[in-house]
């Protein structure tokens, strides 16, 4: 062990306990460690807040969504589905839909909805991830009442629960003669994503069934289009919309919830910045701590450099102290960190109100790009930080050190 390690090691230890950090030097390890954990913390929250506001949207909707000017009925679906779906290597699904306004009724009361009615057999349907009851079962059965699924929300408004029978009335200006068609239909599955504009509104059938009750046989209202990259969306939805031509309309998602994806970026691009500083707040700490021991070794110094102890030994003496502060806090901030992040992963201790936040608890998304960028963000500052009581510390005199005490 050279001498600047081990007397490193001595000036940072307390004089009643030589296993612990001297009281300083523990309120500098606290201040990185704190420092760390927030910053890794709110970028792990502000993370999963893209992640499931981006997968919840994309999966209700789609990342292109093709519709007809002014709700015009789209007519050779199933031949444009397969149109589109050969048009770009990016696209891994078309999935035509019906989807129209209606009343649900049961025996508890009335309520609007958005009846969305898809091909039985579509996989990229997210209300299928976020079953809590029942299944997403809405394939047509000959003679059998047709299976509908719906939110939790509006199953419990409406006090319904699997295998109950309900009403739903169609409506709108498209409809034969202006009259409203009424069918029945089966409660077969209820889902929850936490998104109240959904959950709320959003229930599903078979296309057939959405066709017959609307009253637009053989026509879809548009299609769904997934894509294997996002950033393809602009030139997926401009050549769709040249492919079909009129009245078939192309937009993407990002323009679809424009607002809501504007001020996800607005939030990344501050937050970074704004919680540096407070890494910056806690590398500061470790001048004072180490100018601190600096007064307090004054003495030691002098006899060092007596002893033959060169300025960049002594310089490298108080960087040793200022790197083993850093490394110790960066460790105990990520741990502090990861345990807090695991804690709300899995037992959702934070909660939001889902008609606010589009979700019901504080999601995390734990990137190890995270821990490894802030660790050594934090541990770099720690050292510029370490570098100026260094420096003073090697330009003490050693006739004046000694007389200093």
């Amino acid at each position: 062990m050279s001498y600047t390690r081990f007397i490193a090691s001595r000036y940072l230890r307390s004089r009643r306990n030589a296993g612990f950090f001297s009281f300083i030097a523990g309120i500098a390890i606290l201040g990185v460690m704190l420092g760390t954990a927030t910053l890794i913390i709110a970028l792990s929250v502000l993370g999963g807040f893209e992640r499931e506001i981006t997968e919840k949207v994309v999966g209700f909707t789609s990342h292109v969504q093709i519709t007809g000017f002014q709700n015009l009925p789209l007519r050779n679906y199933r031949e444009n589905a397969l149109l589109l779906a050969s048009s770009s290597p990016v696209i891994t699904s078309v999935t035509p839909y019906v989807a129209r306004e209606a009343l649900i009724r049961s025996k508890q009361g009335v309520d609007g909805i958005m009846l969305k009615g898809i091909d039985p057999e579509a996989e990229a349907i997210a209300a299928r991830k976020y079953l809590v009851a029942g299944e997403f079962s809405i394939n047509r059965e000959q003679g059998a009442t047709p299976g509908i699924v719906l939110g939790r929300k509006l199953a419990s408004r409406l006090a319904l629960d699997i295998g109950d029978r309900v009403v739903v009335f169609g409506i709108g200006r498209l409809l034969q003669d202006g009259q409203g068609r009424a069918m029945a239909f089966r409660v077969t599955g209820i889902y929850e994503s936490g998104m109240a504009e959904y959950d709320d509104v959003y229930a599903y059938t078979g296309i057939q069934d959405a066709q017959i009750l609307f009253q637009i046989p053989d026509a879809a209202s548009g299609y769904d289009i997934q894509l294997s990259r996002v950033d393809s969306a602009d030139a997926v939805a401009e050549r769709a919309a040249d492919l079909l031509g009129y009245p078939h309309y192309a937009r993407t998602v990002f323009e679809s919830y424009r607002n809501l994806f504007s001020w996800i970026e607005l939030q990344k691009k501050p937050i970074p910045i704004i919680l540096g500083l407070i890494i910056i707040v806690a590398t500061v700490n470790i001048i004072g701590t180490l100018l601190m021991m600096v007064l307090d070794k004054t003495r030691e110094v002098g006899v060092l450099a007596t002893l033959g102890a060169t300025r960049w030994g002594i310089t490298r003496v108080f960087l040793r102290q200022g790197l083993t502060i850093a490394l110790v806090g960066t460790v105990l901030g990520n741990l502090l960190a990861f345990s807090l992040l695991v804690l709300q992963q899995n037992f959702k201790i934070l909660s939001l109100p889902s008609d606010i936040y589009f979700m019901t608890s504080v999601p995390v998304l734990m990137r190890w790009e995270d821990f490894l960028v802030v660790s050594a963000i934090t541990v770099a500052l720690s050292m510029l930080s370490a570098l100026i009581p260094a420096r003073l510390a090697a330009r003490l005199d050693p006739v004046t050190a000694i007389r200093f005490s």
